[in-house]
Formats: structure tokens, sequence, C-alpha cells
């Protein structure tokens, strides 16, 4: 009986700690874990192109006119200081987030 506990307990602790369930907090807002990891390849895919566009380079805020950026950014993109807060979350060290070892993740 003891057993059969400790083994769905496990099982429920693990399934609470999908990516689903991290948030990466912002400036106020709350953002999922998978959507961090997108915002973290769109500006990478935008570092390489902005080798050659030093435009690019110059301005974070034209991830908000991206039409592959998740929604849940948009409130975001429209306070004051959006570039900084898109520039610390794209810095956000998404595999030390999945086991919540970086103060700004929650929800394992």
């Amino acid at each position: 009986m003891k057993a059969t506990l400790a083994t769905i307990a496990v099982l429920v602790l693990a399934l609470s700690c999908t990516p689903e369930a991290v948030q990466v907090e912002e400036n106020g807002l709350s953002f999922s874990l998978e959507a961090v990891k997108r915002l973290h390849e769109l500006t990478e895919s935008s570092r390489v192109a902005g080798q050659q566009n030093p435009r690019l380079r110059a301005s974070i805020m034209y991830l908000c006119a991206d039409p592959m950026l998740p929604q849940e950014f948009l409130p975001l993109c429209k306070q004051r200081g959006a570039s900084a807060s898109l520039a610390r979350l794209a810095m956000v060290p998404v595999d030390v987030c999945e086991i919540c070892a970086f103060a700004a993740c929650t929800g394992c």
C-alpha cells in the first residue's frame, strides 16, 4: 500500500513539473516556458540575420511585429521598457529554468 502511494506521489510530481507548468516572470507579467523558448529561438535566428544587417542588432523591438512571436508577449510589447524586458527574457537560460534553478522561473 505504501509503495503504491509513493509511486502515485512520484507520478504526480513528475507530471506537475512539465514545461507548460513553468512560468517565467518579467516586469510583473508571467510567461510560459514554451513561449520564452520560442522567443529565444526568434532572437537567435535574428542574430544570425543581424550579422548581415546592423539595424536588426540595434533593437529587439522588431520582435513585437513578428507574426511568429507568441501572443502572450503582446501585452509586454505595449509596455514602456519592452525592449529591455524582451532582451532579458531572451537571455533566460531555458535549460536551467526547466529545473527551476533560475530566480525568474516558478512552477516546479
